[in-house]
């Protein structure tokens, strides 16, 4: 053939090599979408072991995944209660479970009584029983280690003394009823409350706060859940009582490090209290008679446990509250998850 023949012949095997290529490739597609639609999300590969294998999804009809963000602004605030809204310095439970170890004959300093707060308040016996200066103590005298009858048995006088004395330590911390009405006024919020204390003692908090001006839309106790903090079950059940949701749009505040994990467990925006909360320790009169030096010192490390626990943000007081809920509102805005 001449040179320019066998060029035109050499174009025409290409052009039919490659349709013919394409076509096998089509019908191999078809055949196996037609037979497997898709590729399971799951698959056994050893029928005997029943051992499962992860593997991703493949559809080849979709080659976007959606993700949903929410850009709404906060619907909702649930609040703990000591530390957070009243009992500055949270000495309501303190010196109930300091006066149960010395009734057991086994004292307790007030780090000690102190170090679990925020949990159920059996929780907090148990765990006050699992500090190693506390189980030594206890062997001292007991000659044994404390096990979950002894538990059981401060729990039980726990819960009367604390109904005793409760009502004496349920002042409205500065500014704390202010802020709330604010939040419900501006900013549209629905307030829950969640807390460590069981339904008789909070039914105590809703009344005497009521007198002070501070009324929650709904309440949870530490008794009407699965579990109690850090579990996120009082904060979500929060949101059903108050008909909320997403819960991104939620805020969760509070004085503890338990309760801010509670929060975040839930998925929702959390907020710490440093200076009048369980790690600063003091009522509003003590903390003004700080000296400068005693005053950053404790406030300081209140910061530090409760940045620790993972809190979104951290402030000294309820408060500070309206200026965090702003910027909330503005990261929500652009989608930004907490």
């Amino acid at each position: 053939l001449a040179p320019r023949d066998r060029k035109k012949c050499l174009v025409t095997w290409s052009r039919s090599l490659i349709l013919t290529m394409y076509r096998r490739l089509c019908i191999g597609l078809l055949r196996t979408v037609s037979r497997c639609g898709a590729r399971r999300p799951y698959s056994f590969t050893n029928k005997t072991t029943k051992q499962v294998t992860n593997t991703t999804f493949v559809n080849p009809w979709v080659q976007y995944r959606n993700q949903l963000s929410y850009v709404g602004v906060l619907k909702g605030c649930v609040f703990d209660w000591s530390g957070t809204v009243v009992d500055c310095g949270v000495f309501g439970p303190t010196v109930v479970f300091m006066e149960v170890f010395k009734n057991e004959g086994v004292p307790l300093t007030v780090d000690e009584a102190r170090g679990p707060m925020g949990t159920h308040k059996r929780v907090h016996i148990q765990k006050i029983t699992e500090m190693e200066s506390v189980r030594q103590r206890w062997y001292e005298k007991f000659n044994h280690y404390p096990d979950d009858s002894d538990v059981s048995r401060m729990y039980d006088n726990f819960v009367p003394m604390q109904l005793a004395c409760l009502r004496d330590h349920s002042s409205l911390i500065t500014g704390a009823a202010e802020t709330v009405n604010k939040l419900k006024v501006d900013f549209g919020l629905k307030i829950g409350t969640s807390t460590g204390f069981i339904r008789c003692m909070v039914d105590i908090l809703l009344e005497e706060s009521a007198k002070a001006g501070y009324t929650p839309d709904v309440s949870v106790a530490s008794d009407e859940v699965p579990q109690a903090r850090p579990y996120p079950y009082m904060v979500w059940l929060n949101a059903i009582k108050l008909n909320i949701s997403p819960i991104e749009s939620i805020v969760k505040v509070d004085d503890t490090a338990d309760g801010v994990r509670e929060g975040l467990n839930a998925g929702c925006w959390t907020v710490g209290l440093a200076k009048t909360g369980n790690y600063v320790g003091l009522s509003e009169d003590e903390i003004c008679a700080l000296s400068k030096e005693d005053y950053e010192r404790k406030l300081r490390r209140a910061y530090d446990i409760l940045i620790d626990s993972g809190a979104h943000y951290v402030v000294d007081s309820i408060v500070d509250l309206p200026s965090v809920l702003n910027d909330i509102n503005q990261r929500l805005s652009i989608g930004e998850k907490p």
